[in-house]
């Protein structure tokens, strides 16, 4: 069995879930559906698929996969899931919290399944370090870039919210006791409110991550580094890699007495997969479209995140 999928937007997500929907053999693209329709057309048409302008009905497809600009995620979400479609949204499923809970209450109340796009927890250097680590006591995530004027949000909904979400999954799912923050504004470019930096850090009851976010960066960085009390672990999400490393001895001064001598084990694993992670992100939606992820526990997992983020910019408001 095929299962019939919508896309809406076929922006540069939206493209890229174009493709990747093509690929997987579990799901047909029957429909794309963007106002604009040169861009609408041009992907349906790359794809084998149909153009529309507009959701309508939903009775030819199975499912709804969203990529249009946050601004609207609240309002196509709520209509999806009253046609009882399940939805992949991507993040944030929308700007601000009160609607985000709006739609996953919804999808709770109808029993519809749906997800986030949190794509960062099915990168194979996350998915592979998740396995490794145990006991995690402090977690560093730096997401750092250049500027771009296409996202109107500030960087909290457009970057944290992915290391915030990761933080929250090497620590077990708990909910951080405490939120603390601080928010740059420099860009003269940048929407009025919206910030370009974030700096956070995150209380867990048994440990600590600092989060940092900026689109003020002159390259792309996408790093993390977990630390345990006999181990650290670097990940790298732009490589998508992993590096452990275990310190072993530390003399106080070599035979000659000219300094000091520390050796350390590195340790360089296998990854878990080599997939992009935009498709098994889509084979994981498939899963819960075939009642083989249970459907609760995802969309619980769906608002921690999005609440630190609002905590976070509640405070880089006042």
């Amino acid at each position: 069995m095929t299962h019939r999928i919508a896309l809406v937007g076929t922006g540069t997500m939206g493209s890229l879930h174009a493709r990747v929907l093509s690929q997987n053999d579990r799901v047909t693209l029957a429909r794309v559906v963007d106002p604009r329709e040169e861009a609408g057309r041009a992907v349906a048409d790359r794809f084998g698929s149909q153009w529309s302008p507009e959701l309508g009905s939903l009775s030819d497809v199975d499912a709804v996969v969203v990529a249009a600009a946050t601004e609207v995620h609240h309002e196509i979400a709520l209509e999806i899931l009253r046609q009882g479609k399940p939805l992949l949204v991507e993040k944030p499923v929308s700007n601000s919290l009160p609607a985000s809970e709006e739609i996953v209450g919804l999808a709770a109340e109808k029993d519809v399944p749906l997800m986030c796009g949190l794509l960062e927890r099915y990168n194979p250097a996350v998915m592979t370090a998740l396995q490794l680590v145990n006991e995690p006591v402090h977690l560093m995530a730096r997401r750092h870039g250049p500027y771009a004027p296409r996202i109107k949000t500030g960087v909290s909904w457009d970057l944290l919210v992915h290391d915030v979400d990761i933080a929250i999954q090497f620590f077990g799912g708990a909910t951080p006791s405490r939120v603390t923050s601080g928010a740059g504004y420099f860009h003269p470019s940048s929407v009025t409110g919206a910030e370009d930096t974030i700096e956070t850090v995150l209380t867990f009851p048994f440990g600590l991550a600092t989060v940092s976010a900026s689109r003020l960066g002159q390259r792309k960085v996408r790093s993390l580094v977990v630390s345990e009390l006999d181990r650290l672990i670097e990940i790298d999400l732009l490589r998508r890699d992993v590096t452990i490393y275990r310190h072993v001895s530390h003399d106080a001064a070599t035979p000659d007495g000219l300094g000091y001598r520390q050796q350390t084990v590195i340790e360089i694993p296998e990854l878990v997969t080599a997939r992009e992670p935009l498709a098994t992100q889509l084979d994981r939606f498939v899963d819960l479209l075939e009642d083989k992820v249970d459907a609760k526990a995802e969309r619980d997992s769906i608002l921690p995140s999005h609440r630190v983020v609002a905590s976070v910019l509640a405070q880089a408001g006042t």
